[in-house]
């Protein structure tokens, strides 16, 4: 049973689970409103693929094959990177060390040589401060070029799977999953990638901020039998153990940016609400962001305000009832003797 209601959660029974659902829109135009964000645009970017490669020679695999066992053939090879969530410093982990230089602009450094970094989108110090003399450019209202290349030091392992098919003395098939760490490269040999590259840089001048430069890859891999032949490729030791000869191909995609803080005005239909998780104890709860404050919405929630001033003014504004005139609005007597029977000036209700 679930902790929460009382009722079964589905996702009891799944492995894998749908996000909520954040953001809903019944399609009526009229709710949609303007709100300035303050963000960070994408003035220039570019996208690369790079592809490295691997040969393995008699990796061992675990675990060992079952005595009585032999192998039939290969049903699938496959390769993810590894990562150990418990030490971000693991040396197994397939890292990406990259090494970007610049020419035609400058990365803002200290004075004691250190590149300045902000913080970026990702919460961490992963965007660079660039500068270059942008005068000619922007004479003509167009971006500055600048140039650059790339060296990415792979290092790290890959958590490689083969599943094989096995059979038993009585030719009873079963499938049989070995996998074993294989490593790319270590510090002090790294795999290294070489790429280069060309993007547009705004001015310098005419903004309050300077551009910001950011790089990010994530790397994939992809593995096969060298040959691509179970005999030649694969071989089983007198104890079960699985050695194979393998072909790993790295697959890195980087992108870079140059990054300029903006301020926009976005359509939008209103903040997140999420529906809470009902508690059987509290009755309310505060609130985790504040309402936007507009005209519109004071005027709804809270009446139309007035000043002190205007309201000292329709305190005096009176409505005679009777056919006389008053001297002063806010007296309540008529005063023309002609209409003594008149009925008393009656306030008007204030505004």
């Amino acid at each position: 049973m679930s902790c929460f209601g009382g009722n079964v959660s589905p996702d009891l029974f799944q492995n894998c689970c749908n996000a909520n659902q954040l953001c809903e829109w019944n399609g009526n135009l009229e709710d949609v409103v303007s709100e300035p964000i303050y963000v960070q645009k994408v003035y220039d970017a570019v996208l690369f693929n790079l592809q490295g490669l691997k040969t393995v020679s008699n990796q061992c695999f675990s675990p060992a094959i079952p005595k009585g066992h032999r192998l039939k053939r290969v049903i699938d090879v496959r390769c993810k990177r590894f990562f150990n969530p418990l030490n971000v410093d693991d040396p197994n982990n397939l890292t990406l060390d990259l090494d970007t230089t610049i020419s035609g602009a400058t990365f803002i450094k200290k004075c004691d040589g250190e590149e300045i970094s902000v913080v970026g989108p990702d919460g961490t110090f992963s965007e660079k401060v660039l500068f270059a003399d942008t005068d000619d450019c922007d004479e003509k209202c167009m971006g500055t070029p600048i140039f650059g290349t790339q060296n990415i030091h792979v290092t790290g392992d890959v958590l490689v799977t083969i599943d094989l098919l096995l059979c038993d003395r009585c030719d009873h098939e079963v499938v049989f999953t070995v996998s074993a760490n294989v490593n790319i490269a270590n510090s002090n040999a790294p795999l290294m990638l070489t790429n280069f590259f060309e993007m547009c840089m705004p001015s310098t001048h005419d903004s309050a901020f300077l551009p910001r430069f950011t790089e990010f890859c994530n790397p994939a891999c992809e593995t096969r039998l060298a040959t691509n032949n179970i005999g030649r490729d694969i071989t089983v030791c007198p104890d079960g153990t699985v050695k194979a000869n393998l072909i790993i191909a790295l697959c890195v995609t980087c992108e870079k940016k140059i990054i300029v803080p903006v301020q926009l005005c976005v359509l939008s239909t209103g903040f997140v609400q999420l529906a809470p998780q009902v508690s059987t104890i509290c009755t309310t709860f505060p609130s985790l962001f504040p309402n936007q404050i507009k005209e519109s919405d004071t005027i709804e929630n809270c009446g139309e305000t007035e000043s002190e001033e205007e309201s000292t003014q329709n305190d005096c504004q009176c409505e005679c009832e009777c056919e006389c005139e008053c001297v002063d609005p806010c007296n309540n007597r008529c005063n023309n003797n002609r209409y003594n029977n008149c009925d008393p000036c009656r306030p008007r209700t204030r505004r």
